[in-house]
């Protein structure tokens, strides 16, 4: 049966109360409620589309099958499983044609908007070509895309070795520093998260991602946390630990060390200043390798620079990337230099999809998309705005107790009392629900899971980053 779509506006206004009134609620309190909502839901940004009608099936039969054929492992996100068929650059549709604002972007993985058309016509175009080959045979898109990505760092990083995933180009990074220095010992934070292979589920630094097998080989440094650290934002205390750790924990070389710049999966976390700078000094003379996972906080994400490494000065010898490669599409990629490289001819390594046409034409017109639209200055101007706003909040809720982050990687710590910082885990999903009921979607995070992660494509404007804050603001105050 065909469902009717009515114009946006018309679903915006019309929609129900979104909190179920208590069994003493009066008719009064009910619509004073409702009316609440209507003027939140009122203030979201205007947006000139309206997506086909949906005619598949409902969010009931896919949970159901969800449940019967998936892995149980697979999880959903909100008490009310939401059933997303379409999107459009900073937005979402469900299947009711209700519109919703993306703050989380697919884990930081949308960067340049939803069905981008320059990403669609590209991966649509390269497709009617040819979709795979294997990269046995010559193909212009991956050597194309290698060269544009290339051009994106300085010094000697201009080798490039694409995979399909964060987890796997990790894990090659990791391989290559082994294979390079003759060493096993790697450095990793706690708290980090890098993968959930072998070697990075052992440089993964959380038991929530963590399961009982052997991994050895593998020092956790403290980590430089800026809120809950016991140095606070002084990095080169922290940094003496990894020194510490070399000098006592190793034979003194290791095979090297692997920080994400803003840690994504662990709460937004951004490293104190002048650890990296001192850490970096630490591993090269113990003869190690530096490798910078810009899984998330890369392609031009923090606004201030295209790679989060380079906000703290240093010179990796590895980068690792995906998400925000590929607007979606599944694609990472390890870049290091042409020395480091070659132990991979040591051996026949190999890799199906890594380099896949369609995949890397995508890439491509990222790149092209990011530079034209000018998305990095964009990053800048509406994270630097809505962090002041998010910030704002903090001065008027006392459940606030950190907003971090740059660009538009920013989080949002929720605590039950800012003294102890006990993590306010119960009240950030209620919000989080909440949020979903007015309109916008934002991610979680960190150790307890009580931590906004708020990861927008890049395309967001200050009209929603408005609209976003607006609803926080209403939601906290519901609490």
């Amino acid at each position: 049966m065909r469902r009717i779509i009515f114009p946006l506006r018309e679903i915006s206004t019309k929609k129900r109360s979104i909190f179920t009134p208590r069994s003493f609620s009066t008719s009064a309190q009910t619509s004073n409620i409702h009316q609440e909502n209507e003027a939140i839901l009122n203030k979201m940004p205007p947006f000139d589309y309206v997506p086909p009608p949906y005619t598949g099936p409902s969010a009931a039969q896919i949970l159901k099958k969800r449940q019967q054929y998936l892995n149980p492992a697979v999880f959903h996100l909100y008490k009310d499983p939401l059933h997303l068929v379409h999107g459009k650059m900073q937005y979402l549709f469900d299947d009711k044609g209700r519109r919703f604002l993306d703050g989380f972007a697919g884990i930081a993985t949308v960067s340049v908007g939803h069905c981008h058309p320059d990403v669609v016509e590209a991966i649509v175009n390269q497709t009617k070509r040819l979709q795979h080959s294997t990269i046995l045979y010559l193909n212009e898109a991956i050597a194309d895309f290698a060269e544009a990505l290339a051009s994106k760092f300085s010094g000697d990083l201009k080798v490039v070795f694409f995979t399909n995933s964060g987890t796997e180009a990790n894990e090659l990074a990791i391989l290559m520093a082994k294979m390079y220095t003759g060493c096993d010992d790697i450095i990793s934070i706690r708290n980090g998260y890098h993968g959930n292979a072998a070697l990075t589920m052992a440089t993964t630094a959380q038991s929530t991602y963590k399961f009982k097998v052997t991994q050895s080989g593998v020092h956790h440094a403290l980590n430089p946390d800026q809120y809950r650290g016991v140095f606070g934002s002084d990095g080169l205390k922290y940094a003496k630990d990894v020194e510490d750790i070399i000098t006592y924990g190793t034979s003194g070389q290791v095979a090297g060390f692997v920080a994400e710049a803003i840690q994504g999966v662990g709460g937004i976390k951004e490293l104190a200043p002048g650890y990296l700078p001192a850490v970096y000094d630490s591993v090269k003379k113990a003869g190690g390798l530096c490798i910078a996972d810009e899984v998330q906080s890369g392609f031009a994400r923090t606004g201030s620079h295209f790679w989060g490494f380079e906000g703290h000065g240093v010179a990796p010898d590895i980068v690792t990337m995906a998400k925000g490669i590929g607007n979606g599409i599944p694609l990472g990629a390890v870049v290091t230099t042409p020395e480091i490289a070659e132990v991979l001819t040591r051996r026949n390594y190999f890799n199906t999809f890594g380099g896949n046409p369609v995949c890397t034409a995508a890439g491509l017109a990222v790149l092209r998309v990011i530079e034209k639209e000018k998305l990095q200055e964009n990053a800048l101007t509406v994270g630097t705005y809505l962090k002041e706003r998010l910030s704002n909040l903090k001065e008027k809720y006392e459940i606030i107790g950190d907003v971090r982050g740059r660009g538009l990687i920013l989080g949002v710590e929720l605590v039950t009392d800012r003294e102890s910082k006990t993590p306010a885990k119960l009240e950030t999903a209620q919000i989080m629900d909440r949020m979903k009921e007015l309109g916008v979607l934002i991610g979680k995070g960190g150790f307890f899971g009580n931590v906004f992660r708020i990861t927008p494509p890049l395309c967001f404007t200050k009209e929603d980053a408005d609209f976003l804050v607006d609803v926080m603001d209403y939601s906290l105050s519901k609490m």
